[in-house]
């Protein structure tokens, strides 16, 4: 019964060094085994493969059967593939190739595919996955290994990670042009209450960020809120004139250009927070990883939105 598993490399490059060199002795030689043991690995690999590899040629030399031809440019392939592997061992290992996966959480979604797009010139044998999500979902994939860095505001507390910040990231309370308010300098708290408010899901760093707020503008004064999974959705709710929004400002930026939204001036606004690139503490980055890390740490933000 053939049993590839009892198939060698050093029986395959012993029949290839017979094979170039035309004899069991040139080939020992080149191979540095002893004839006798060269001998050896032959016969273990024509009983494996049930079949003879060599056979006796005129001026007592040893040619390929037609079997061993099969054989021999197998081997060549198989050399052709180990060196291929060592290459990108060597590429991996030196951060020039690999698979780097950054966690963005979903205000920057904004940004990020230029950012990616920007990461793929620059070092185009490095595999650049994207992953959105918000910042839950982006702590989560942080605490799973799933992400080798993550971009978010506030660094969690846990898993225990490595962060630095990138840039600024303001949030706008936004309206649209026709609102009562818009225009209107150092708005009161208790104007502001009248309004419905529309943010994101439980569990989003935007979320977090209007309910304290809210909660210290107003001292705990209730307010009633709209919740909607998107801020392409909660744009177009406010300039539908559903509400006013506590948003990013860099998910804005166009509709700001173009006058369909506002924003409104309250005392404390914009929020200034910071963008930061981050990476878990006990994990250490991959050689690719670190590449990028530094690469998108070197750009100070120069990818972020403008107003």
């Amino acid at each position: 019964m053939r049993r590839t598993d009892a198939i060698t490399l050093k029986q395959l490059r012993a029949l290839a060094a017979v094979a170039t060199h035309g004899s069991i002795t040139r080939a020992a030689e080149a191979i540095r085994l002893t004839p006798p043991a060269v001998h050896a690995q032959l016969k273990q690999l024509a009983d494996h493969c049930e079949a003879p590899m060599l056979l006796r040629g005129e001026g007592g030399g040893m040619d390929l059967t037609e079997e061993g031809r099969l054989v021999v440019a197998t081997v060549a392939r198989i050399e052709s593939e180990l060196e291929a592997c060592l290459r990108d061992v060597t590429e991996h290992r030196k951060g020039r190739a690999g698979l780097v996966r950054i966690g963005v959480v979903s205000t920057g979604k904004y940004y990020a595919p230029a950012l990616v797009a920007t990461l793929k010139s620059a070092f185009p044998d490095i595999k650049v996955e994207l992953i959105i999500g918000n910042r839950e979902q982006i702590i989560a994939a942080l605490e799973a290994r799933q992400v080798h860095l993550a971009i978010m505001g506030r660094p969690p507390r846990m898993p225990a990670n490595v962060s630095e910040p990138l840039g600024p990231h303001p949030h706008v309370l936004i309206a649209p042009p026709g609102h009562r308010l818009a225009g209107v300098a150092n708005i009161a708290a208790d104007d502001l209450f009248d309004e419905t408010f529309i943010g994101r899901e439980d569990g989003s760093g935007t979320r977090i960020l209007m309910s304290r707020f809210l909660d210290r503008i107003g001292d705990g004064r209730p307010y009633e809120v709209i919740t909607m999974s998107s801020n392409e959705t909660i744009k177009q709710a406010v300039i539908a004139g559903l509400g006013v929004a506590l948003i990013s400002q860099h998910t804005v930026v166009e509709e700001l250009h173009a006058g369909r939204l506002v924003t409104l001036d309250l005392p404390g606004l914009p929020i200034e927070r910071t963008w930061f690139l981050l990476h878990r503490a006990d994990t250490p980055l991959t050689p690719a990883a670190q590449r990028i890390h530094d690469h998108i740490a070197a750009m100070r933000g120069s990818f972020l939105p403008k107003l």
